[in-house]
């Protein structure tokens, strides 16, 4: 079998570089083995504001002018529905929190996303002692929906295989040779599986391990995410997902006791009315300490590619890297120093 590239990891940065890849008319085979839950897991929101300090994300607004039209491409390519743009209300802890956020709605890069008007209505079962802010053109791509329907997709063109992927049967040192795969080019896209990886194990990547509830609550009924020390993101049907913990120690992407009870502690200083848990999810995050992805070529084979490291803000930034990745790839372009390997 002979292909331009090998793909290595199929959650959002895999999903994003195999639909670039098949804009450009690139022949590729994927490898999975579903040993990274992240892009399950994670909540899947657009927000180009940091809500804990109300400052722009890096990128943030660039990042989504790509992004939704590549899921909105990608919704009717798989026939689903991926997008769901939904108002963010950050809960106010002080006066000190309301007047910060006039602080940030008159930044430039913030007015179009922070209300300056406070909210201080009242919704039934949602403790706000001092309001809201409204961040405006918020939303969430529904991860799950994606992964399945693209395994699927890839599945039926047989551009997929479900294993693990062997790194000791790899030879890079004359084009790229893979068992029964020539290929021009291999990227890795492992997120935190590529601590294992022998190319690109030397790069700092620190998983952060993260846990997310379902939970249904027939008497909350709001069509808006709560943002606060958690969130509470509406899924319908008077679900919500409640997110999520950071654990820094923990490396195994298994629900725990300690997970559950620290959302559990937390929802109950959000909301006041009775829920039951559907369902408990975790996974591991892969972060870099500097906040910024992992991009760019292996220094001694040429051959060989990282898309890593996409954090918390994965579906907003895989649509941008992924094009980036390629352009240096096929073109020389220069990655943007931020994002590029080599800066480590």
């Amino acid at each position: 079998m002979k292909v331009d590239y090998i793909i290595v990891g199929l959650g959002l940065a895999g999903i994003a570089l195999a639909e670039r890849l098949e804009a450009r008319n690139k022949s590729f085979v994927v490898f999975d083995d579903e040993s990274q839950h992240s892009s399950r897991t994670a909540a899947g929101a657009y927000n180009p504001v940091i809500l804990k300090r109300f400052t722009p994300v890096w990128n943030g607004p660039e990042q989504i002018e790509v992004a939704l039209p590549f899921y909105q491409q990608l919704a009717e390519k798989l026939k689903v529905k991926l997008d769901f743009p939904v108002l963010t209300k950050k809960v106010f802890k002080s006066i000190e929190d309301q007047n910060n956020w006039f602080a940030a709605s008159d930044k430039p890069r913030l007015q179009d996303y922070l209300d300056p008007k406070l909210d201080q209505a009242s919704y039934e079962g949602v403790i706000a002692e001092f309001g809201f802010g409204n961040v405006r053109n918020t939303g969430w791509i529904d991860t799950n929906v994606l992964l399945d329907h693209y395994r699927l997709h890839l599945q039926n063109s047989d551009q997929v295989r479900f294993e693990t992927f062997e790194y000791e049967q790899l030879d890079v040192k004359d084009g790229i040779l893979y068992k029964d795969i020539k290929a021009e080019k291999i990227v890795f896209c492992e997120g935190y599986g590529i601590t294992k990886n022998p190319y690109f194990r030397h790069l700092p990547l620190n998983g952060t391990k993260g846990e997310v509830l379902i939970i249904e609550a027939p008497e909350l009924d709001i069509d808006f995410q709560v943002k606060s020390t958690i969130f509470v993101l509406p899924l319908g049907n008077h679900r919500y997902k409640v997110g999520a913990t950071f654990n820094w120690a923990d490396k195994t992407s298994d629900p725990t006791e300690a997970g559950k009870s620290e959302l559990l502690e937390k929802l109950k200083k959000v909301i006041t009315v009775p829920f039951n848990i559907v369902n408990h999810r975790a996974g591991i995050r892969p972060t870099v300490k500097d906040r910024r992805p992992l991009v760019g070529i292996h220094p001694d084979f040429k051959n060989v590619a990282i898309m890593n490291g996409l954090g918390t803000r994965g579906v907003m930034i895989a649509p941008t890297v992924s094009e980036q990745l390629l352009d240096h790839i096929d073109l020389g372009t220069p990655l943007d120093p931020e994002i590029d390997i080599n800066r480590f």
